[in-house]
């Protein structure tokens, strides 16, 4: 009898695939039952609304029939709350297209201070000595040698900008 070949193990798994498993508990008792519409916010929303709103809970009625749909509970910065009230049928068809079907009939609004989910910025892009030198020395002396380099800087960073681009 021929043995079986030994079955092939992942030795990395992206961590997404973990999310859903660890935080599946923390979200379900706010109402989501996945993780997606706080993990995918900003592609459901869109990003104007993602920045200044944030999904606190989604919640479906008692009574279990087929024509049940839920509330979707969204934070939103107060000053922005208008908006957002203006955008609420987007939004609901937003979620619903999401998900691929009808499970967001009603939105409800709560002001209150947004968690900020921005990207750090990138770092500054400094540029090579090279390049300062070799402007400072197209655009010659100043009588400020701080003003100079200054000025060498930027136009070796507009150069690389225009040459990265």
């Amino acid at each position: 009898m021929a043995a079986s070949p030994p079955k092939k193990t992942k030795d990395a798994s992206p961590l997404a695939d973990f999310v859903n498993s660890a935080m599946g508990q923390a979200f379900k008792r706010q109402g989501f039952a996945a993780t997606d519409i706080v993990t995918h916010w900003e592609d459901i929303a869109g990003p104007e609304l993602a920045h200044r709103s944030e999904p606190l809970r989604l919640t479906w009625p008692r009574r279990e029939d087929e024509n049940s749909i839920g509330t979707l509970t969204i934070r939103v910065e107060g000053p922005y709350a208008l908006e957002l009230q203006h955008s609420t049928a987007t939004i609901i068809e937003r979620v619903n297209r999401y998900f691929g079907w009808r499970c967001v009939g009603r939105v409800t609004i709560r002001q209150g201070p947004v968690t900020r989910r921005h990207k750090p910025p990138a770092p500054p892009f400094e540029p090579e000595p090279s390049a300062v030198a070799d402007v400072a020395e197209k655009i010659g002396p100043f009588e400020d040698e701080a003003l100079g380099q200054s000025l060498a800087r930027l136009g070796a960073l507009v150069r690389g900008r225009v040459t990265r681009s």
